[in-house]
């Protein structure tokens, strides 16, 4: 059953499937990316900054799930909140040796409000249907097998 949590405390399943109108980001370039663009795809949107120590930790287990060829229809989309700049969110990836992942940043608007986070790091994620379904607050290991098998029910 698609909708039991891996055994994984950091995990919420949400009861109720929320959606959420016109969630949007920033890439590097400053171009929009609109969440509604990956209906029909899963999609991790993982909230973090250059001076969270958990963040740091996690994030190479984020980079490695990107390159997890029994994944390849995922969207992930680490999103900086920290107000940090291209450069220093730029030395962050490169001194974690961050390869598949890219770096996305909140816009104005800002969508930690919007989508009521907590702390970081907090990873959101949307099935197909472009709903959120659970949350991981604060930091896991994305390559754990736990989470990759429960994770691929709704790839």
């Amino acid at each position: 059953m698609a909708d039991e949590a891996p055994n994984i405390k950091n995990i919420v399943i949400n009861k109720e499937l929320k959606t959420y109108d016109n969630i949007a980001f920033l890439d590097i370039n400053e171009k929009i990316i609109k969440l509604s663009d990956y209906k029909g795809s899963l999609v991790l949107l993982n909230f973090w900054a250059t001076w969270c120590a958990p963040c740091k930790e996690e994030m190479p287990s984020l980079d490695a799930l990107k390159a997890n060829s029994d994944l390849s229809e995922i969207n992930i989309f680490p999103i900086n909140i920290g107000k940090d700049n291209s450069e220093k969110s730029k030395k962050f990836f490169k001194d974690l040796n961050i390869k598949y992942l890219d770096i996305y940043f909140d816009n104005p608007v800002t969508l930690a409000k919007q989508l009521g986070l907590r702390g970081i790091p907090t990873t959101i994620l949307f099935n197909k249907k472009g709903e959120e379904f659970a949350r991981v607050i604060g930091s896991i290991n994305f390559e754990d097998e736990e989470f990759i098998h429960w994770i691929k029910k709704y790839n």
